[in-house]
């Protein structure tokens, strides 16, 4: 059971159609993992099974509806289970609050390949942490699993509702009401990836008047024929940015599968990912809290850092890559008296203070559409509220690959040693904020950089290399090669390809 487990969620093999992978999200182990988890969150709250009540959601997956019966089925003892049909996984932490529940489960596998799926879980305190799943999947070990019926099951339509609680956020920030159209005369185009986002389109933009005829892709489509359905990926990017310029549209839109993750691009198709994504969420942030902290993942931009201390006067906080990890992080700045309004990664997850540090791609998308149409009344677009952002003039990512069994500690030992390489070698200092692998500046002024870090999951080194300068990655990379040829347990050759 525990090698299901992938970070903070419970991830593997769910359909037959690619080679070499078998199904290991059997119906029975999703039952027995379905069962534990309902002991757990027994434990947790210290109520009996029959007095839980539980939601349950999905995404587009053609998995979907085959693990909700296990699921379901295997929670038979529990007293009310939700089902909530299609659903956005921000939605189903919503659901806990709103329906009063003692749990969610929702079933996804983020960006992943059609075949893969999983269950991410959460609680009135959000999402489960790392320790929360590895107790659930070891209980699931030992689990007798006793199917039912499923007349503890009411089918209910819970994104209707998530959607107005957006269109109020909206609202609110407009100053208008819902019958007034406050977005009339505006054109979005969303791409939901053939994902759960489809409701972002019709039941939010449009039925507050705005014109999403450029939107693609809304349709759920488990197969993801359009693209992949991730923010970060190229394909993507391009086709949203393709909408907006084939409509007209004056704002494009993208959300991954589970609409946890989101990005944007402005009416000349100019993405607005990754780092201007970092810089934007910021921005708004920081309104509402002046000189506060914003956490981020390892991988940030040595201009975003320039950018919220210098323009927007609060401080970055650099941490560690992984969604939950700069989550957590920033609850941790807060408990400790450091205000941290945002904790956001260049992935596309952002989770505001104000609204439960829960990363959802359509909130934070909600409230960049209030501040560009604040900003449009005012003659201003989005692009000037970050056009201090100085980004780099090259940038290139590696992933070399772990070739032996003891991954994790033939990976610490590699970045170990690049740090002493590091010391030893002019011009080259190891960053002060190291709190993943190891940063390390190869100029004065800090904007030509590497970072070398083991994944979080995979048995792979990553090596992020920024340069302000044109010809600037490759010098860094020609400094590097010598040190990365004297492993013979990493695959380096996509660092020696002449041309990336």
């Amino acid at each position: 059971m525990i090698s299901l487990k992938s970070g903070t969620d419970i991830r593997g093999i769910a359909s037959e159609g690619v080679q070499g992978e078998h199904i290991n999200l059997t119906d029975d182990v999703i039952g027995k993992i379905a069962a534990a988890f309902v002991r757990w969150l027994s434990d947790y709250t210290s109520k009996p099974a029959g007095e839980l009540t539980v939601s349950i959601g999905h995404d587009s997956r053609i998995s979907a509806e085959r693990i909700k019966s296990a699921a379901v089925s295997a929670m038979g003892n529990v007293g009310k289970i939700y089902d909530t049909g299609l659903a956005s996984t921000p939605a189903m932490f919503m659901s806990v609050i709103d329906l009063d529940c003692d749990g969610a489960i929702q079933i996804t596998a983020s960006h992943h390949p059609f075949n893969r799926n999983g269950l991410k879980f959460f609680t009135k305190n959000g999402g489960l942490n790392e320790k929360d799943i590895e107790d659930i999947l070891e209980l699931a070990g030992h689990c007798e699993v006793i199917a039912s019926p499923g007349r503890n099951v009411e089918k209910i339509d819970y994104m209707t509702d998530y959607a107005a609680r957006l269109r109020e956020i909206i609202c609110s920030g407009l100053g208008k009401a819902e019958s007034d159209q406050p977005l009339s005369g505006i054109k979005i185009a969303v791409d939901a990836s053939n994902g759960a986002g489809g409701f972002f389109a019709e039941k939010v933009l449009h039925a507050l008047g705005a014109d999403v005829s450029g939107s693609r892709y809304l349709n759920p489509d488990g197969m993801f024929p359009n693209h992949v359905p991730n923010p970060e990926d190229k394909a993507a990017m391009a086709s949203i940015s393709e909408a907006v310029l084939e409509s007209g549209a004056d704002f494009g839109v993208i959300f991954d599968t589970d609409v946890d993750r989101a990005a944007c691009v402005d009416s000349n198709g100019m993405p607005i990912n990754r780092n201007r994504l970092v810089a934007l969420a910021s921005a708004i942030a920081l309104e509402q809290c002046p000189g506060g902290t914003i956490v981020t993942d390892s991988t940030t931009s040595a201009g975003l850092k320039t950018f919220i201390e210098g323009t927007l006067k609060g401080k970055h906080h650099r941490y560690r890559r992984g969604y939950r990890n700069v989550i957590n992080e920033a609850i941790r700045l807060n408990e400790s008296g450091e205000s941290c309004p945002l904790a956001i990664e260049t992935s596309g997850h952002a989770a505001f203070r104000n609204n439960y540090f829960l990363d959802d791609g359509a909130y934070l998308i909600t409230l960049i559409i209030v501040k560009m149409m604040q900003l449009r009344s005012e003659g201003k677009s989005l692009d000037d509220l970050i056009e201090a952002l100085e980004e780099p003039a090259e940038e290139a990512v590696y992933r070399f690959d772990i070739l032996c069994s003891d991954f994790r500690s033939y990976g610490q030992k590699v970045v170990s040693l690049l740090m002493d390489f590091a010391d030893e070698t002019p011009k080259c200092r190891i960053a002060p904020d190291n709190y993943e692998g190891v940063r390390v500046y190869c100029s004065e002024d800090e904007r030509d950089w590497f970072l070398l870090r083991l994944s979080v999951h995979d048995p792979v080194l990553s090596l992020n290399i920024e340069s302000a300068h044109k010809g600037g990655v490759a010098k860094i990379k020609g400094l590097l090669k010598p040190f990365f040829v004297s492993f013979s347990g990493l695959n380096i050759s996509s660092l020696c390809r002449e041309a990336e």
